[in-house]
């Protein structure tokens, strides 16, 4: 039994609904072209809105304070920042999350609201230290004109004034990082391998000065901090009994790893970035020196009192 062929009319119909599918396929596609580049021209007006903010303003040094809560020393940096241009500098402070800097809980008004609200607790000798500073220059590096970007602890006290400090930071395109090979690499985990070569292993000052491309680099990591986090951890302190035994009986075999000294040096080396580094800190650290290796454990900066500080002292912590 043969089948009727189609109606006239049916197939009409169906030259109807093709047409009307292509037509309605090529609108879709044409208003998500237009879509699209409405996107893109809104992106490349702001990327061009951001070129010409930052060509058009004054570079600017980003202070980035990691603190506690108040800043012990902020009488000294009131004094610091008022006879900068303000249109130089910005400020960011990681402390306690909570904590808000106002005309209650600091006499410097420079840093009145400038504390992060994403802020985290952060612990001596742990990844939380990286982490805080990395929460402050990926704000930082949200404003274009922020080209500087210099580590600051809320024990800091400023030994130039603003305009020498800017000058000089400025000055060079690279940044400023105490990095060196540790000959012993006693920190050094072999459970970070192979993300974390050996002889890319770095030990340094925690108080880095970056330039912007460095800054980002640091803030795009998403692969050496995990490790970091993971393998990089202080060991406990012993017992307050053991400590104070010249020859401890116990011996603590955990691994030892300051997180803050090694990830910043570590990383540049590993992005190939060395070349790009003035080798050394701008921050004065005096150790402390004792041979008991006890005290060795909880080793932290010397803390200058009143009492110690002399003009003497300033000319010789200024002297190369």
């Amino acid at each position: 039994m043969k089948k009727k062929a189609p109606s006239h009319q049916l197939q009409r119909h169906y030259r109807w609904m093709y047409k009307f599918g292509v037509l309605f396929m090529a609108a879709v596609f044409v208003f998500f072209m237009f879509k699209l580049e409405a996107q893109f021209r809104s992106q490349l007006s702001s990327n061009h809105a951001n070129l010409i903010k930052t060509l058009s303003s004054k570079p600017k040094v980003a202070f980035l304070f990691i603190a506690r809560n108040r800043l012990p020393l902020d009488f000294m940096w009131q004094h610091y920042f008022k006879e900068a241009d303000e249109t130089s500098f910005s400020i960011y402070i990681h402390s306690r999350p909570g904590f808000v800097y106002n005309e209650m809980t600091t006499v410097c008004t420079f840093c009145y609201g400038r504390q992060l609200s994403d802020s985290i607790q952060v612990l001596w000798g742990e990844a939380s230290m990286i982490q805080a500073e990395r929460i402050l220059l990926r704000k930082a590096l949200e404003d274009p004109a922020n080209q500087r970007f210099i580590l600051v602890s809320d024990s800091c006290v400023p030994l130039y004034n603003f305009s020498y400090t800017y000058d000089y930071v400025m000055s060079s395109p690279k940044s400023f990082v105490d990095s060196f090979v540790d000959p012993k690499a006693s920190r050094y985990n072999p459970k970070m391998a192979p993300t974390i070569r050996k002889d890319k292993w770095r030990k340094g000052s925690q108080w880095a000065t970056l330039i912007r491309k460095h800054a980002e680099v640091m803030v795009a990591d998403k692969t050496v901090f995990p490790v970091f986090k993971q393998h990089c951890k202080r060991r406990p302190l012993l017992p307050e009994h053991l400590r104070k035994q010249a020859q401890p009986k116990v011996v603590q075999k955990e691994h030892d790893c300051i997180p803050d000294e090694h990830y910043v040096q570590t990383l540049l080396a590993m992005r190939g970035l060395e070349g790009e580094l003035e080798r050394r800190t701008l921050t004065y650290t005096l150790w402390n020196k004792s041979k008991n290796k006890i005290d060795m454990q909880s080793w932290h900066p010397v803390m200058f009192r009143h009492a110690d500080v002399s003009a003497r002292l300033i000319k010789n912590i200024k002297m190369p």
